[in-house]
């Protein structure tokens, strides 16, 4: 994931005949000089891009799920990247929603935020969902990753991160926030997210709190 750099190995491309004289003001050093071009290219060192913040993918294995399991010890952190070269390289290496075993999870979420009701930044949180029929969410899956990394929500602070679920019938990708109360920023992030996905169905809010204690009961408390 890492650049190395090379040592700028460039001779001066800009010598000349001796009877050529000194360059005119007017000329390119090293102008039709592939060579020369080819010396310069080499001493370029891209710099990363880095993130507002860091994200970590995390994973939770249908195959390891179980009813005597602990619930969530299937779920675990792949891999925080910090960088855009870093989610492009992961991203084009991992397997896309469409590919995913039915019954798997997969999240993305700021660095240090578990991807559970439990974990403090979330507890008084709650999630936006979208749904899609099986095999259709590979899209709104990046269109929501590069959301997130890019801070393109008006209220980006209250993001903690998002989940692609995949079911037999359908995938569902929940936005999970911090201030499930805070309704200005709730309404606000939800418009945008079915702005930016392009979605054309209605789509809910359910609080957190709500979902532990009704569990598929829980109503949507705010719509877009």
């Amino acid at each position: 994931m890492n650049i190395s750099e090379e040592e700028n190995k460039n001779p001066n491309p800009n010598t000349k005949d001796e009877e050529d004289g000194e360059l005119e003001e007017w000329e390119i050093a090293g102008e039709g000089d592939d060579t020369a071009s080819s010396s310069l290219k080499k001493g370029v060192v891209e710099q990363p891009q880095p993130l507002e913040h860091s994200w970590t993918f995390w994973f939770d294995d249908p195959r390891a799920k179980s009813k005597k399991a602990t619930w969530g010890s299937s779920r675990l952190p792949i891999y925080t990247f910090s960088t855009i070269e870093q989610f492009w390289s992961l991203y084009n290496n991992i397997d896309h929603p469409s590919k995913l075993a039915v019954g798997a999870d997969f999240h993305c979420f700021k660095y240090k935020i578990e991807p559970k009701w439990e974990d403090p930044v979330c507890a008084n949180g709650g999630k936006w969902t979208v749904i899609f029929k099986k095999g259709k969410s590979d899209m709104a899956w990046l269109y929501t990753l590069l959301a997130l990394i890019g801070e393109e929500f008006e209220y980006s602070d209250e993001i903690c991160g998002a989940v692609v679920s995949v079911r037999a019938k359908q995938e569902r990708i929940a936005l999970w926030t911090k201030n499930a109360a805070n309704e200005t920023a709730q309404m606000s992030i939800g418009k945008q997210w079915k702005e930016l996905l392009d979605y054309n169905n209605t789509i809910g809010f359910i609080f957190h709190d709500d979902a532990k204690k009704l569990n598929r009961g829980a109503k949507n408390r705010y719509t877009v």
